[in-house]
């Protein structure tokens, strides 16, 4: 394939992305073994496909059964998801870690910009306390870029946390605090401090150690907690080598590189258009050596500028999506 990374991340319109897509396709149509029997088995004609919307979609849950690669190349490091004792969780193969430390490098640098200007505090409990995360692989190059001595990561010691972020407010240091959302609301349970300009961003997840909560409920209480005005957030997964941000309310924008579409919750192949509610298809170019073209089990709605909202999950947890759990 004649696709290269400096191709993928320089992408800054639709043609070329949907040029970059259709050839990412072929290639992985040809040399993804899961993703070429599961398009076999639908009956679709690869050479018929000329847009990036008529590309089908494969089911995340064959992260958890197969091994998803489109190339002969050794395979670098494994990432894997969280999951209970027991649990089948999904495996990603990487072989090039050069482009997931592009891929989220890029996008970090266009939503927040250069990570050694900024304070980098890490609120991720349950990601330390288990090995493959992708999540502590990105967060641990941001910290190692940053280039403030009082970056680091928080286990539970919060008042530590506390402490830090009192003299990151006097010192009006620009600061992210990045957190799974069950430590977030433990921390706000014990501490408040009010820093207007903290950038607090939650990777969302309870992990099983709280109720499940809406979003409206969750953030009004982390605004209360750390005296901002919105909640960050990052929609990323094991599955995908790039992510997307939101900057409040839920409300979430791509990198270039990196586009969702929606599926009908009852006709998986079929997409839907704008304002609809769908099954969230993800386009990840960054997958280059995976799969690019992923149907998640998440709900969600698009809007006319491109940015997305989550809604929640499907509770089945399967292509059919018949019914829905929203949370």
């Amino acid at each position: 394939m004649n696709i290269t990374p400096e191709q993928i991340f320089s992408i800054d319109n639709e043609a070329i992305f949907n040029q970059v897509a259709l050839t990412i396709f072929q290639h992985q149509a040809k040399n993804c073994l899961v993703y070429r029997d599961y398009i076999r088995n639908l009956k679709i004609d690869v050479d018929a496909i000329k847009h990036y919307e008529q590309i089908p979609f494969l089911p995340i849950s064959f992260f958890k059964s197969h091994d998803v690669l489109s190339t002969n190349a050794p395979v670098e490091i494994v990432f894997s998801s969280s999951g209970t004792t027991g649990q089948v969780t999904s495996k990603h193969f990487v072989s090039e870690l050069s482009i997931y430390k592009q891929s989220f490098n890029k996008a970090f640098e266009q939503f927040y910009g250069d990570p050694a200007e900024l304070c980098m505090l890490a609120l991720l409990p349950s990601y330390l306390e288990r090995d493959g995360s992708s999540l502590i692989y990105m967060v641990d190059d941001l910290l190692k870029q940053s280039k403030h001595p009082l970056s680091g990561y928080f286990l539970h010691n919060h008042d530590q946390l506390l402490a830090t972020l009192k003299n990151l407010k006097n010192a009006k240091q620009a600061t992210i605090l990045i957190g799974v959302t069950y430590a977030l609301l433990d921390f706000v349970e014990q501490f408040q401090i009010n820093f207007p300009e903290l950038i607090v961003m939650e990777t969302g997840g309870m992990k099983g150690k709280r109720k499940e909560m809406v979003r409206e409920e969750l953030h009004d209480t982390l605004y209360k907690g750390f005296g901002v005005q919105q909640i960050h957030s990052e929609y990323g997964m094991t599955e995908l080598l790039s992510q997307g941000y939101s900057y409040g309310q839920g409300i979430f924008n791509c990198p270039p590189w990196m586009k969702i579409l929606l599926r009908d919750t009852s006709d998986p192949l079929s997409l839907l258009q704008n304002k609809q509610s769908g099954g969230i298809n993800v386009i990840d170019l960054a997958n280059v050596n995976s799969c690019s073209f992923i149907a998640t089990q998440d709900l969600g709605k698009i809007y006319v500028d491109g940015s997305f909202e989550v809604l929640g999950r499907f509770d089945n947890a399967d292509i059919r999506g018949c019914n829905l759990l929203v949370q």
